[in-house]
């Protein structure tokens, strides 16, 4: 019989982030989990160093780097085909608290009705500010938002309480095995960016609700899959993110949005996006307006497969 839960993780040239991470799961006071760690076609020695390091993982190795749904994909089937009871998407620069599963697996046991649910998470450089405390979503407009990103919580206290959101952040998403059957694996089309609302819209969708559970707690690096260390001309954020972004957000309402949304969330980001590509011109980012531009394009002619 498999363990209960298999936690996916998903490797690209980071043995650093993802051997801390391991570790830090290794404290965790629930331990009937497997970690399935997937190396996204690393171009140096991480997968090698993994499995050398950690020989109790399940290592599964992609030749190409197949995105953040793709790699997560392989690590999500291959725990659908072993009979885990629920899987979860989490980022390989996290650190988890030891009693940080528990609630989450307690939470979806206490209702059938829970198709997924995330964890409070606060930044990792700094663990009394927030990362996401859970989430929103505006359909006239066609906004996902975070609560409370960037709020100080000296205390740590229990005014986190839980709750419905609309939608789960793919950095620790815990889902029943069962719901994935049933609605189906990641997009791998979206590659990154936007591929956990879709999910999180199709397991509601699928009539299941989203959960938030604050007594479990992570600490989220955050900005790792998207910024460069040294600053070029362009910034810190590649164009092909600022490509992704556009063209995952417009997939993505193109999708979810309901007919009676549709004029209001054209308006609104008819002008979200002519904004964006006149503070790319007004900083002279070239590259990132044309991007920007070239992902606009993509979204509003190409479709999900």
């Amino acid at each position: 019989m498999p363990k209960q839960l298999a936690i996916v993780l998903v490797n690209w040239n980071s043995f650093d982030l993802t051997r801390d991470t391991i570790h830090s799961l290794q404290k965790t006071s629930f331990q009937n989990y497997d970690c399935i760690v997937v190396d996204n076609g690393s171009a140096d020695d991480s997968a090698q160093q993994l499995e050398n390091t950690f020989p109790e993982i399940i290592l599964l190795k992609s030749g190409i780097n197949k995105g953040f749904t793709g790699g997560n994909n392989l690590g999500m089937q291959y725990a659908l085909d072993k009979g885990y009871e629920f899987i979860m998407m989490l980022n390989n620069d996290v650190e988890v608290a030891p009693d940080f599963l528990a609630p989450l697996i307690g939470k979806m046991q206490s209702n059938e009705h829970i198709g997924a649910v995330q964890p409070l998470i606060y930044f990792h450089h700094d663990k009394n500010l927030i990362w996401n405390a859970g989430t929103k979503y505006n359909p006239w407009l066609g906004i996902c938002s975070t609560i409370d990103y960037n709020k100080r919580d000296d205390t740590h206290s229990a005014t986190h309480q839980p709750k419905r959101i609309d939608w789960i952040t793919g950095c620790a998403f815990m889902i029943r095995a069962s719901v994935l059957q049933k609605i189906g694996l990641l997009k791998e089309d979206f590659f990154i960016y936007y591929e956990d609302v879709d999910l999180s819209f199709r397991i509601k969708k699928a009539g299941y609700q989203l959960a938030y559970e604050p007594s479990s707690v992570i600490y989220h690096i955050a900005g790792m899959s998207h910024k460069t260390k040294e600053k070029g001309k362009e910034g810190f954020v590649s164009p092909k993110v600022h490509f992704l972004n556009a063209r995952n957000r417009i997939w993505c309402l193109k999708e979810h949005t309901p007919w009676w949304a549709i004029p209001t969330v054209v308006l609104f980001h008819a002008f979200y996006f002519f904004s964006i590509g006149f503070y790319f011109i007004f900083r002279a980012r070239w590259q990132k307006w044309l991007a920007w531009n070239k992902g606009i394009l993509e979204g509003l002619t190409q479709g999900l497969s």
